[in-house]
């Protein structure tokens, strides 16, 4: 379905058009993804920390380094850690050496978890992108990267 039948409109320009349908899709995707999640109580951004704290490889993470990599740089890592360890998915201590310095570790049953929601995750991922090739997804990411620059 075209946006301008989503949106019920019929004379737009073409930079508005494609800037509503990034939008739009981008807000369909993550309704897909959250639907996902949602069985195991996880928001998409608690979903985002694991991944991040996962591809630490066992060593710590400091809240400046998590919200550097997060997708959503609006939300509260804070916020999302202090949820994330009141589920046993993460832990916090001191750093040893800086006493300042908080350090951030996914636990070994978060790990776990994160194996389980992540093969969920990837289903729905492919299920989403199976309509384009290769090709088509190389061209879109290049796109949206040309975009941002």
């Amino acid at each position: 379905m075209n946006i301008e039948t989503v949106i019920k409109t019929d004379k737009i320009s073409e930079h508005k058009k494609a800037l509503i349908n990034i939008i739009y899709t981008s807000n369909f995707i993550n309704e897909e993804i959250a639907a996902i999640l949602k069985p195991f109580d996880i928001s998409i951004q608690q979903f985002n920390v694991l991944r991040i704290l996962r591809g630490q490889k066992g060593k710590p993470a400091n809240l400046s380094t998590i919200q550097d990599r997060m997708i959503s740089k609006m939300s509260n890592t804070t916020r999302l850690v202090d949820k994330l360890i009141d589920k046993k998915l993460v832990s916090r201590a001191i750093c040893e050496h800086n006493r300042r310095k908080v350090e951030i570790l996914i636990t070994p049953y978060g790990e776990t978890f994160l194996k389980q929601v992540n093969a969920s995750v990837e289903l729905k991922e492919k299920e989403l992108t199976e309509n384009l090739n290769s090709e088509e997804l190389k061209h879109i990411n290049q796109i949206l990267n040309q975009l941002r620059s």
